[in-house]
């Protein structure tokens, strides 16, 4: 079913979930090159209003070992046409809550200018970081850790 060569599949991939990997899973099913975009500390807090609580160094190594991905980047720059011109992908795979929105259009519409396509992919919606990281909070409001994160590995 591989129908292009490099595609870019964009997330923060913080609190690493099973969406995050039917997203990269289904993304390579689509190419030969697989290059997952783990979005910076700075972007996610500056798009979602709150910093990932997994820095972006562990991010990366976590996605970057993933077999279906090929290369993790780094994304830095808010713009994705700028990650496109460094890494010149084919084909765009996002969430399909991006549909027919606004933001989704205009993607559409800047990456066909260049020659991409945007692939949707189903949102997994049972299972998100923001939920988890919601859950994460309840669970340890008003009381103070009783482990260190050294203490959990």
């Amino acid at each position: 079913m591989k129908k292009y060569a490099v595609g870019y599949a964009a997330g923060a991939f913080d609190l690493f979930h099973i969406g995050h990997l039917n997203i990269l899973r289904h993304a390579k099913s689509y190419c030969d090159y697989l290059i997952a975009g783990v979005v910076s500390d700075e972007l996610c807090e500056s798009t979602k209003g709150a910093r990932p609580i997994i820095p972006l160094a562990e991010r990366l190594e976590i996605v970057g070992n993933i077999k279906c991905v090929d290369r993790a980047y780094a994304e830095i720059e808010s713009d994705r046409l700028s990650t496109w011109e460094e890494l010149r992908f084919d084909v765009f795979f996002k969430g399909d809550d991006w549909r027919g929105t606004p933001k989704g259009s205009d993607l559409e519409r800047r990456f066909a200018a260049v020659g991409t396509e945007v692939v949707y992919f189903p949102y997994t919606v049972h299972t998100s970081s923001t939920a988890l990281r919601r859950a994460l909070a309840a669970i340890t409001a008003g009381r103070p850790l009783e482990a260190s994160a050294g203490d959990l590995g």
